[in-house]
């Protein structure tokens, strides 16, 4: 087998599809199933059985396609480290990260890293969540994923670097804009837009909801993908929004926002750096992570 086969039979198990593959790689679906078929006749076993929308790993593929995924992304890194040594160039830091990651946590630690650095660059990709992240980092020729941390994921060292207490963003003419603190109780009556079901930032609040004794809402909840959309929303008085609190939104700037009351007995969530392995980052990578943390930590 080469390392093109496991590429590709990597890309056929993400897409589902051999045409897909073939198109993306401007090349004949034949030549797709000959990598597929040199893999199986290698492995004496079947990777792919067919459904009416395509294909999925068998079993036995499903083993080879973790690992070639880990594998690949471990060498295009290596490669690429030695492409920069090769030219001699300082080389780049690629980084996968949400809509509003840079202007709330990197901003800084950017222009720090542009002075020190003048001749890297740095390249960001963006995702709509922490799970897609993962998938990106694994996938992809990636050096660093800003994520909520959550439970441990498969090849992914992840590594906290702030902690975001929860309020309660409200209306300035809403009732509970007078209060000191959101409880329990207030929780359970609002109107809530809290984070898409499937996310990271969601699994944390149900989990602690149950702990409060919290079992539902009075109201509908709305879900969305950022924080900052939910904000929004609660301004517009679609609802009370549930949202870890990010740097910056009590600047005086934002005066005649919405107001943000602390929920003390939601743990605050932590959010940081993951990356494949620490201890294979390129000095400029590690060098950003580490310039991002310095400055949220301040």
């Amino acid at each position: 087998m080469t390392l093109d086969d496991l590429r590709v039979y990597v890309a056929v198990c993400a897409a589902g599809s051999l045409s897909a593959v073939a198109r993306d790689l401007s090349c004949t679906q034949s030549a797709v199933s000959q990598h597929i078929r040199r893999l199986e006749r290698e492995v004496g076993v079947s990777l792919l059985e067919r459904h009416a929308r395509g294909v999925l790993p068998t079993p036995a593929g499903r083993i080879l396609e973790t690992a070639a995924a880990e594998g690949i992304g471990g060498i295009d890194v290596a490669l690429r480290r030695l492409r920069d040594l090769a030219r001699g160039e300082s080389g780049a830091v690629r980084v996968t990260t949400g809509a509003t990651t840079v202007r709330h946590f990197m901003s800084e630690a950017i222009v720090g890293f542009r002075r020190r650095h003048p001749r890297a660059s740095l390249e960001f990709q963006t995702v709509s969540s922490s799970h897609s992240a993962y998938e990106a980092l694994a996938a992809h020729d990636l050096d660093l994923a800003w994520v909520t941390i959550g439970a441990p994921e498969r090849g992914v060292e992840q590594r906290p670097v702030v902690e975001l207490p929860w309020v309660l963003a409200v209306r300035p003419d809403d009732p509970l804009a007078g209060r000191t603190r959101i409880g329990p109780d207030d929780l359970a009556a609002a109107h809530l837009i809290r984070p898409p079901e499937q996310s990271t930032s969601r699994s944390h609040l149900d989990r602690h909801f149950t702990g409060l004794g919290i079992a539902g809402t009075a109201g509908s909840d709305a879900g969305v993908a950022d924080w900052a959309t939910a904000v929004h929303l609660a301004e517009l008085g679609l609802g009370h929004a549930l949202v870890p609190e990010l740097p910056g939104w009590r600047d005086p700037d934002r005066a005649g926002g919405p107001v943000l009351v602390p929920v003390p007995d939601l743990p605050p969530l932590a959010v940081g750096w993951a990356v494949r392995r620490w201890a294979t980052l390129t000095p400029l990578a590690r060098a950003f992570a580490d310039l991002v943390a310095e400055h949220c930590g301040r």
